[in-house]
């Protein structure tokens, strides 16, 4: 029975892509505690989520992990890398070992860490061409997580997410159904009962024409891409100015999902 729960990472942990009624987000991490705080007696259960959009591991490992070991949880979850594995001319065997020296020191405070791989991007047009490059620093996530005993949420095999509908209009974070869906494989990793099968089929979805594609990708290249370039070309984050959620209450959590819902 897991009493306490840190979630660490970056815009995937955060919850970009899954908005509250306040505008700020929600996401797989905040809809996970929520299920592991329903088999705790009420008030029996603490989440605090310290993920920051944007971060970098060695911001990550700097600004959270501290935290993180402080606290000691029961559970911890441990997304990081991705942003550096998206950047040119990083190795992703180097970024595993900095990955490793993380994971050892969560281990030694954490009754259990949980770790994420990256998901498949074969779909994704500004990343498709790193799926070579995800798919090598995932087989090290994965050997690092069985020398550390750590429970896997492996996002590359979750077929569900393949659909276009379970990410954002940034086509880079998930929506709100993907975030269900991640959360709900993260409470089947753990051996859960969850309400809902995560790989459950969507509904079909008419046939889309050439023209409305192509409309699709001008959008989506005017509002999403040019921007992301520009961050880049400044050097800028999208996390420069923005705290972590902290300390959050199962149920605000279920409150602000269900305005939304």
């Amino acid at each position: 029975m897991i009493g306490s729960y840190v979630a660490v990472g970056d815009s995937f942990t955060e919850g970009v892509g899954d908005p509250g009624p306040d505008g700020a987000f929600v996401g797989w991490a905040d809809r996970f505690a929520v299920l592991l705080a329903d088999r705790r007696p009420e008030g029996d259960f603490s989440y605090i989520n310290l993920a920051v959009r944007g971060k970098l591991l060695d911001q990550i490992v700097e600004d959270q992990l501290p935290k993180a070991v402080e606290l000691a949880p029961d559970l911890v979850s441990f997304c990081a890398g991705g942003n550096d594995i998206i950047r040119p001319g990083t190795d992703p065997d180097e970024v595993a070992e900095r990955f490793e020296r993380a994971i050892a020191r969560l281990a030694d405070a954490a009754g259990t860490v949980m770790v994420t791989t990256g998901f498949d991007t074969r779909g994704v047009p500004l990343l498709k061409h790193l799926r070579g490059k995800i798919a090598t620093y995932n087989g090290h996530v994965r050997a690092i997580a069985d020398r550390y005993g750590c429970p896997v949420l492996d996002l590359w095999s979750l077929k569900a997410v393949q659909d276009r509908r379970a990410w954002d209009d940034d086509r880079l974070h998930l929506s709100p159904e993907g975030h269900t869906r991640v959360a709900l494989r993260a409470g089947q990793v753990l051996g859960l009962e969850v309400p809902a099968d995560p790989e459950q089929p969507w509904p079909p979805l008419p046939p889309r024409g050439t023209l409305e594609v192509r409309r699709d990708d001008v959008h989506w290249a005017r509002e999403y891409l040019v921007p992301w370039i520009g961050r880049r070309l400044r050097g800028e984050s999208s996390g420069d100015h923005v705290t972590a959620k902290g300390e959050l209450s199962p149920d605000d959590i279920k409150m602000r999902i269900a305005a939304v819902a």
